[in-house]
C-alpha cells in the first residue's frame, strides 16, 4: 500500500530538514543562505503588489514570506502558487530568446515552493518546483517537477546525516563484482579513478581514498539544488536532485536525478530528447542526447552520450564518445570512441586512445569463469568488428585485433601488434610493430586528432597524445628482450640441441639472428600457454621485420625528443648537446594514470603520503597530477635519452656521431612521410574502392584529393620546418656536410 501523508495546507513551505537534523540556534533555511547569501537585496511586498499579485490569479499561504527585490514587477507573475519562503529577484518587461525560444520574463502557471531567483528569469508552466537556488537570466518551461530533498548529494557517493550505508551510490568500476569499486565525487579526475581502483590489498590506502573524499563534503541536510546563470530548461518531465552550472541547455529529458552537471559560459553542457540519467557526475562542456540511458556513472570534460547509449556503473574519461552501445562495469581513460549499436564493453580497464567497433563482445560472465573477470587494455586498443573476447585478457599499447571469436584468454605484450586468429591452422597470430610498418597514416593522424581534439578548459591532467611515448618505448623495451629469447631459444634448439645456455646467452643468439640482413625470419612458434591460455600454437609472424623496426622508433623517438629540445632551448650549444646525450641517465617506468604518464616511483611516494596524511585531500592529489604536467617534457626528454643510451650501449656520443644521428633523423622522417602518405594512397589505388565512381574526378569529388587531405598536408609543412631547423643547427654547431 501507498503511505500518502496528509498535513495541513499551511506547512507544505515548512519542514524541508528533519528537526532533528537542524543546528541548535538555526533554522530550516541556515544552509539556503550560506549557498545564496545576500538576503538584504529582498524585502516584503507592499500593499499594491499584493493587489496586482491577487488581481492576476496569484495565490501564496502567507504574502509575508514572499521576497522581492526593489525592482521587482508584479505584472510579471501569473497563475502562479506560492509556499513557504520564496524570493524574487528583478524582473523587467523583456523577453529572453534563446535558438528561437522567445519567453517573457516573468513567473507564470508555476506552483513554486521555497526557491530564490536571480534578476529577469523564465519561470512558466512548471507544475511544481521546489527548494532550488535559480540564478540570472534563467530560462525553465514545461517541467513536471522539479525538486529537491533534504538529503540531496547531486551524484556524489557519500551520506547525509541519518542514512543508512546501504543508501550510498559507489561506481563499481573495472570488475562486475565491485571489487573496485570507488565513491564518485565531482572534480574526480581519470586519474583519481585509476589510483582509487588499484591496490586494493592495501587496505590503509584503500581507507584514506574514502577519508578524503568525504572530507571534501559536509554531512548536513538541506542544500538546494542550484541553477546557474542563463541555463535553459524546456520540457523536460522530472529534474531531482540536480546541481546545474551556468549556461547549460537541458530540454526534453526524461529523468534527470542526483545529478551534478558541470557546465560554463566557455564549455556548456547540453541534455537532449528522451534522456533518463541518474546518480551521476557530468563534466564541462558534455553532450547527451536521443535516448541516453546512464546510471551511477562519471563523464569526463568534453564527452558524449548519444543515440540511445547505455553507461552504467562506469567512468567515461574527457575528449570520448559513446554512441548506441552498451557499457557497463568500466574504467575508460579520456580519447575513446565506441559508435555503434551491438557492441558492448563490461569489466574493463580501457587506458585511452581506443575504438570498439561494431559487434564487439568485451566482457561479461558469459565468456568467463564468473562475474569476476577483467579486461585490461593499454592506450590504442583497437579490435575491429565482431570481435569477441574472455576475460581475463590484457593487451600491450596500440593493440589491433583481427575480427574474430578469440576462444581463450590473451595476454599480448608486443606493442602495436596486430593479433589474428587463423582459424584454418587452429593458431594464434601475432605481427608485433604492424602498426609501426604499415598503418603510418593512422598513427600519426590519431596523435594529431587526440590533441586538436583536447577542449578541455581546465587541463589539470596532462594527457599524452602521440604514440611514441615512455609507456610505449618502455613497453617496446620489454618486447625487443621477448624476440630476442623467442629467436634464441629457436636458434639454440636448431643449432645446440645437446647444450643448455642461460638466458642472457640465449637472447644473445637470438639478437644476432633477429639482426640478420639476409636470412630474415619469417615466423617464430613459441610456447604453448605464453600468449593465450590454449594448447594450440602461437605464432609470431615476421619478426626479424618486427625488431629493427622497434629499434628504428626507439631511436627516432629519441631523437625527436631532443630536436625538439633544442627547438625550445634557442641558445643551446653543440657542447651542450653532447653533454646531454653523454650522460648516463636511468630510463624509468612510468604508469598510464588517466592518460597522464608519471614515473611508477613518483606514484609510489604519493601514495606513501596519502596513507601518513602528508596528503589529505583530492585537491592536493590534483596539485601533484598538475605539477608533473608541467615537468612532463623534462622527465620525457631524460627517458628519450636513457632509452638512446640503451640502444647504443657503449657508444661514444662524439661531434660525428651526432652529425650522424641527425642525419639519420632526417631521413627517417621523409620516409615516415613516405609510409604515411603511402597508406592514406593505398584507399586511392585500391580497385575494389575506386569501382564505385565513374572516374577519378568523381572519387576525389566524394572522398577528397589525396594531395589537398589536410593532415598530409599539414605533415608535409612540418617536415620542410623540420629539415630548415636541423640544417640551421647544424650550420651552427658546424656540423654541416
Amino acid at each position: 500500500m501507498n503511505h500518502i501523508r496528509k498535513e495541513p495546507l499551511n506547512t507544505l513551505g515548512s519542514n524541508f530538514i528533519p528537526s532533528e537534523y537542524i543546528p541548535q540556534g538555526k533554522d530550516e533555511y541556515y544552509l539556503r543562505h550560506q549557498q545564496n547569501p545576500g538576503s538584504d537585496r529582498y524585502r516584503q511586498l507592499n500593499a499594491h503588489e499584493i493587489e496586482v499579485l491577487v488581481r492576476n490569479r496569484n495565490t501564496c499561504d502567507n504574502w509575508n514570506t514572499l521576497m522581492v527585490s526593489e525592482e521587482f514587477n508584479p505584472e510579471l507573475v501569473k497563475s502562479c502558487k506560492f509556499f513557504g519562503l520564496v524570493r524574487i529577484g528583478k524582473l523587467e518587461s523583456f523577453f529572453l530568446e534563446f535558438n528561437d525560444l522567445r519567453m517573457p520574463v516573468g513567473l507564470y502557471n508555476s506552483t513554486i515552493i521555497n526557491c530564490d531567483f536571480g534578476d529577469n528569469v523564465v519561470i512558466d508552466n512548471v507544475h511544481y518546483m521546489a527548494y532550488y537556488i535559480v540564478g540570472d537570466e534563467v530560462i525553465i518551461t514545461n517541467v513536471n517537477e522539479m525538486s529537491t530533498t533534504s538529503h540531496a548529494k547531486f551524484g556524489n557517493g557519500i551520506l547525509t546525516e541519518g542514512e543508512d550505508e546501504e543508501v550510498r551510490v559507489w561506481l563499481e568500476i573495472c570488475n562486475e563484482n565491485a571489487g573496485r569499486a570507488v565513491m564518485p565525487f565531482d572534480g574526480m579526475l581519470p586519474g583519481d579513478a585509476w589510483l582509487w581502483s588499484r591496490d586494493r590489498q592495501n587496505t590503509d590506502l584503500q581507507r584514506r581514498y574514502r577519508e578524503m573524499t568525504e572530507k571534501n563534503f559536509d554531512n548536513q541536510r538541506g542544500y538546494y539544488g542550484t541553477i546557474g546563470d542563463r541555463t535553459v530548461i524546456k520540457n523536460c518531465s522530472i529534474i531531482k536532485d540536480v546541481k546545474t552550472g551556468s549556461d547549460a541547455y537541458l530540454k526534453g529529458a526524461n529523468k534527470l536525478k542526483n545529478l551534478t552537471i558541470n557546465s560554463t559560459p566557455d564549455a556548456i553542457t547540453q541534455i537532449g530528447e528522451g534522456c533518463e540519467l541518474v546518480n551521476g557526475i557530468i563534466g564541462k562542456g558534455c553532450r547527451i542526447f536521443y535516448g541516453v540511458k546512464a546510471v551511477r556513472f562519471m563523464l569526463g570534460s568534453n564527452s558524449q552520450l548519444k543515440y540511445g547509449a547505455r553507461l552504467i556503473n562506469s567512468y567515461l574519461g574527457d575528449n570520448s564518445t559513446i554512441s548506441c552501445c552498451e557499457v557497463l562495469n568500466s574504467l575508460i581513460f579520456p580519447a575513446h570512441e565506441q559508435h555503434h549499436n551491438n557492441s558492448f564493453l563490461i569489466a574493463a580497464t580501457i587506458e585511452g586512445h581506443s575504438n570498439i567497433a561494431a559487434g564487439a563482445t568485451i566482457g561479461s560472465n558469459h565468456n568467463s569463469r564468473g562475474a569476476d573477470g577483467e579486461l585490461l587494455a593499454a592506450r590504442g586498443f583497437w579490435p575491429a568488428l565482431c570481435t569477441s573476447l574472455k576475460h581475463n585478457s590484457r593487451f600491450a599499447p596500440f593493440t589491433i585485433l583481427t575480427k574474430a571469436d578469440y576462444p581463450a584468454e590473451l595476454d599480448i605484450p608486443f606493442p602495436f601488434s596486430l593479433v589474428s586468429n587463423d582459424v584454418s591452422n587452429n593458431e594464434l597470430q601475432v605481427m608485433p610493430a604492424y602498426w609501426l610498418m604499415y598503418n603510418q597514416f593512422a598513427l600519426e593522424r590519431n596523435a594529431w586528432k587526440y590533441e586538436s581534439r583536447d577542449k578541455r578548459t581546465e587541463k589539470i591532467q596532462f594527457l599524452e597524445s602521440h604514440y611514441m611515448a615512455p609507456d610505449t618505448v618502455n613497453s617496446i623495451f620489454e618486447s625487443l628482450k621477448l624476440l630476442e629469447l623467442y629467436a634464441g631459444k629457436y636458434y639454440c634448439s636448431t643449432n645446440f640441441a645437446d647444450k643448455s645456455f642461460t638466458e642472457a646467452e640465449t637472447r644473445a643468439f637470438g639478437a644476432e639472428l633477429l639482426s640478420s640482413k639476409t636470412d630474415k625470419l619469417k615466423s617464430l612458434s613459441i610456447p604453448k600457454l605464453t600468449l593465450e591460455n590454449s594448447q594450440r600454437t602461437v605464432k609470431i609472424l615476421k619478426p626479424s621485420d618486427a625488431y629493427q623496426t622497434y629499434r628504428d622508433f626507439i631511436q627516432y623517438y629519441a631523437l625527436d625528443q631532443f630536436v625538439d629540445h633544442c627547438r625550445n632551448n634557442h641558445g643551446y650549444k653543440l657542447n651542450d648537446a653532447i653533454e646531454l646525450l653523454s650522460k648516463p641517465t636511468l630510463r624509468l617506468i612510468f604508469e598510464n594514470v588517466g592518460g597522464q604518464m608519471i614515473p611508477t616511483g613518483d606514484l609510489k611516494l604519493l601514495k606513501e603520503k596519502i596513507v601518513s596524511y602528508e596528503i589529505i585531500s583530492w585537491q592536493q592529489v590534483h596539485d601533484f597530477f598538475a605539477g608533473h604536467g608541467k615537468n612532463y617534457r623534462d622527465q620525457k626528454l631524460q627517458h628519450a635519452i636513457a632509452s638512446f643510451q640503451e640502444l647504443h650501449e657503449a657508444q661514444s656520443f662524439t661531434e660525428t656521431y651526432l652529425k650522424e644521428m641527425l642525419n639519420w633523423y632526417i631521413t627517417f622522417r621523409k620516409n615516415l612521410m613516405v609510409d604515411i602518405r603511402h597508406s592514406r594512397q593505398k584507399d586511392y589505388d585500391n580497385p575494389f574502392r575506386k569501382m564505385l565512381y565513374a572516374d577519378k574526378k568523381e572519387m576525389e569529388a566524394v572522398i577528397g584529393k589525396l594531395d589537398k587531405t589536410p593532415f598530409i598536408v599539414q605533415q608535409e609543412a612540418k617536415l620542410k620546418r623540420d629539415i630548415v631547423f636541423i640544417q640551421d643547427l647544424k650550420n651552427k654547431w658546424n656540423l654541416a656536410d
